[in-house]
């Protein structure tokens, strides 16, 4: 009897990293639960998914609504069966000074990544935990650790779900849950969101380089999923502004505040969309953003995380030669 195939969440899931993690599930054979406001790139991402081996079901939700994200946990344990792995992805911000952002603005940017994460959770949870089984994987970003200007919606957002899930980890460890919660803490990506996002900038926004392909990201989060790791940091960039932070914050503020402005918006090309997609989904969609021709495709410190036995047995059979080779010249 063949083994069931892996049932996986994804919100988020029409476009940018979440559409690449559907892909890499439905590479390895996952039937997949594609969650987001958008049915049109809902269905193409469906379709993308079944093209690739795996089987999917797209569910129109808004995460920032936890009726709709429990519906959409019922639906799919009803059509797939129970769920192994929930990934929260899904996400909406604006770009702008603090003191431009509408209360309204901050408060739905808040509600989808924020509350969205945590709505996942809860719907993931209510299921994994009576049965002891069961992976959350939380998108998030080195913003988690360190804000930069002009995103403070988002940044908050993503400093909150890390709390949270910390708190939440220590729950399950305490009642001895064989449940597991994990957070992937991304680096700049080339995704839609910096030509769907509201902004109030002059200029079109930009990840701050080096900017990455959403396929790394998505190989971290599938890699993050069938592994007990607490957490995991994806590209050198990464690593650098989260360790940066905790040993020179002061001076990270002064750098950022000299460049952090700059370096998120294009010189010379102007906002077509302010409004962005904050409250209302628009129609186009795809896997990646207007950056392709700098944005990289693999990440050398995401293989090294992900293949720490190869190299420590490198690095004991590299000490081990260095130290006979000592012993003959000694001799």
């Amino acid at each position: 009897m063949s083994a069931r195939a892996e049932v996986v969440v994804i919100t988020g899931a029409s476009a940018g990293v979440g559409r690449a993690v559907a892909h890499a599930f439905a590479k390895r054979g996952a039937q997949v639960g594609l969650l987001a406001r958008d049915r049109r790139k809902l269905d193409a991402t469906q379709r993308e998914v079944e093209s690739l081996g795996g089987r999917a079901i797209a569910i129109q939700t808004d995460v920032a609504d936890f009726e709709q994200v429990e519906a959409a946990a019922e639906a799919v344990e009803a059509q797939l069966g129970p769920i192994d792995v929930w990934v929260n992805d899904a996400m909406a911000t604006i770009f702008a000074r603090f003191v431009d952002i509408e209360p309204e603005e901050f408060k739905r940017a808040t509600e989808v990544t924020y509350l969205g994460a945590v709505h996942g959770t809860m719907a993931a949870l209510r299921r994994m935990v009576p049965r002891n089984r069961g992976v959350v994987v939380q998108v998030g970003s080195a913003l988690a650790y360190r804000a930069i200007p002009l995103q403070s919606a988002y940044c908050g957002a993503k400093f909150a779900m890390r709390g949270f899930t910390d708190s939440v980890r220590t729950e399950l460890l305490h009642d001895g849950s064989d449940v597991w919660i994990t957070m992937v803490q991304l680096p700049a990506l080339n995704t839609p969101q910096f030509g769907w996002c509201r902004t109030k900038l002059p200029n079109h926004p930009q990840p701050v380089p080096p900017i990455y392909q959403p396929e790394v990201a998505a190989d971290a989060v599938y890699w993050a999923a069938h592994q007990r790791r607490r957490e995991i940091d994806v590209g050198l960039s990464s690593v650098k502004a989260i360790v940066g932070n905790k040993i020179a914050p002061r001076f990270a503020d002064w750098y950022l505040a000299r460049t952090g402005f700059k370096s998120q918006q294009i010189e010379d090309m102007p906002v077509e969309r302010p409004a962005g997609n904050l409250f209302d989904p628009v129609p186009e969609g795809s896997t990646h953003g207007i950056f392709d021709a700098q944005a990289r495709t693999r990440s050398y410190q995401l293989w090294a995380t992900t293949h720490r036995p190869l190299l420590a047995a490198a690095a004991a059979g590299l000490a081990g030669a260095v130290a006979g080779v000592t012993r003959v010249v000694r001799g």
